[in-house]
């Protein structure tokens, strides 16, 4: 069976949609003070460090920012692989009583968003806890949803959203993945 590719957002697009995500996190927490950053391992993490930079550089601050793995905290890792591949969680401050923003590339089903609130709650209890995504692209198992979002895109069943960054691809991208 062979797939058809659609580019659905380029370079310009993906930094348009950061710099009003970080925008609208400023809008919403006028205490700059008390927001962390966490990417969620692997994408989440580069748009994150993306974010944060957008953050810092408008509001002359220094933010706390780190990244999370949730492969142990997912209710289906052994049905995904048997030798998980675990990545490094590296949270180098306090999170308790902060306002914790999360960030992953695409939400779909919510199960990463949900092992991730697992997860973050092994480090504390932050005040609140807003999730951003580049995109949203519906189909929710569970009663998650994202507080920002890049682009919020309706997906069949038989269609992938893949996330391509410069740090990881060395190209910024996302494209719409379907059978024909």
């Amino acid at each position: 069976m062979s797939r058809k590719k659609k580019t659905i957002m380029v370079a310009h697009d993906i930094e348009r949609a950061l710099d009003r995500i970080a925008l609208q996190i400023l809008e919403r927490n006028l205490q700059t003070e008390e927001i962390v950053i966490v990417g969620i391992h692997t994408g989440g993490v580069f748009l994150a460090d993306r974010i944060h930079g957008i953050i810092e550089k408008r509001e002359k601050i220094g933010l706390p920012s780190g990244s999370l793995d949730i492969t142990l905290y997912r209710d289906d890792w052994s049905r995904v692989s048997q030798n998980p591949i675990v990545k490094k969680t590296d949270i180098p401050f306090e999170v308790e009583g902060k306002t914790l923003v999360l960030v992953d590339d695409v939400v779909f089903t919510g199960r990463t968003i949900r092992a991730a609130l697992d997860a973050i709650m092994d480090f504390g209890r932050p005040s609140s806890i807003q999730l951003a995504v580049l995109i949203d692209r519906g189909g929710r198992e569970l009663p998650i949803q994202p507080d920002y979002t890049g682009m919020e895109v309706q997906v069949e069943s038989d269609q992938q959203i893949q996330v391509l960054l410069q740090e990881n691809d060395g190209i910024d991208k996302v494209i719409l993945d379907q059978a024909n």
